[in-house]
């Protein structure tokens, strides 16, 4: 059995997860983003607190914890940008000094994005899968690879940080300080934003989401389906461009704004196949994620597995 943890800017969630990676119990709690580090920690503390109180617990053998970053895990440490209080914080060495934690039990952290690369691996659409990139695209674009069927999250634990490259050197500025990311033109932030800068405006009552532009596409709203298409074209550049530099065979999208299905992966297919023309890279898959909400549980629980079997190396069997 293995303990995890998934935290965020919205939610602190945790589960005791078996060997099978199938969630035997899990608990979550909102995550007080904008308060303190005491209060912070103290709500990390009371959702391993409900874990610990059922009667598996005793029977856990690892801890992993995914999440939001930046992160450094060569010392345990992380810094979200939307949890402002946590700046170098050492989430590792503050969750195994619960009290409910056993001797011999060390976190093992890992960003979110790449939870979710090594949970799709583990249990997903990129099972069996030797070299491969899964994306997060949701309020921002993230992501993490899978190659020669290894986790790779690189020496800091950031590789893969894909909603970050420039698609267009002159593209519009994004949060992180550089110009045309993927995540500028493929977040549901940025769908919502273009649509709207295009003159669609949402039903009465209904907020600009990337979910209520989906639902506009899917009825032939042409201001929509072309703000799906810009970040569809992006997404089609990163991945084509993962294909060239590793030869990924397979390419995962999740995240709220994959839900929006064909009306995303219909013309991210067809860009793809503009961008990725050398032989080696034009036959790279598109598939949707098969893990939802869980995805970051399952990937951290993953990584505590990996820990033991191959003590340090993080390896995500099939």
């Amino acid at each position: 059995m293995y303990a995890a943890l998934d935290i965020g800017g919205t939610k602190i969630a945790g589960a005791l997860i078996d060997d099978a990676g199938a969630i035997l119990t899990r608990a979550e709690l909102p995550t007080p983003a904008r308060e303190s580090v005491s209060r912070l920690t103290g709500t990390v503390d009371a959702v391993i607190d409900r874990l610990g109180a059922h009667p598996a617990w005793g029977t856990v053998r690892g801890m992993g914890i995914a999440s939001a970053g930046p992160v450094d895990t060569a010392h345990g440490t992380v810094s979200p940008v939307n949890i402002p209080a946590w700046r170098a914080f050492p989430l590792a060495e503050s969750v195994r000094a619960h009290p409910m934690l056993f001797d011999g039990i060390d976190p093992v952290l890992i960003g979110d994005a790449v939870a979710v690369a090594a949970a799709e691996q583990w249990r997903g659409a990129a099972q069996g899968v030797g070299n491969a990139l899964c994306m997060v695209v949701s309020t921002g674009v993230g992501g993490g690879y899978v190659l020669n069927g290894r986790l790779h999250p690189g020496p800091s634990g950031n590789a893969g940080h894909i909603g970050h490259i420039s698609v267009a050197m002159d593209g519009p500025p994004c949060a992180c300080g550089a110009r045309g990311c993927v995540e500028s033109y493929a977040s549901g932030t940025a769908i919502a934003r273009h649509a709207v800068q295009a003159g669609w405006v949402p039903r009465e009552g209904e907020a600009a989401t990337a979910a209520a532009v989906a639902a506009a596409a899917r009825v032939g709203d042409a201001r929509a389906l072309a703000a799906y298409d810009r970040s569809a074209r992006a997404l089609a550049a990163a991945i084509a461009g993962s294909a060239t530099l590793l030869e990924i065979e397979v390419a995962v999208i999740g995240g709220g704004v994959a839900q929006a299905g064909d009306v995303l992966f219909t013309p991210l297919r067809r860009h793809l196949r503009s961008f990725a023309v050398l032989d080696f890279a034009r036959d790279v898959t598109v598939r949707p994620a098969a893990l939802a909400r869980d995805a970051g549980l399952v990937g951290a629980a993953a990584a505590a597995r990996a820990r033991m079997t191959e003590q340090g190396s993080v390896y995500v069997s099939g």
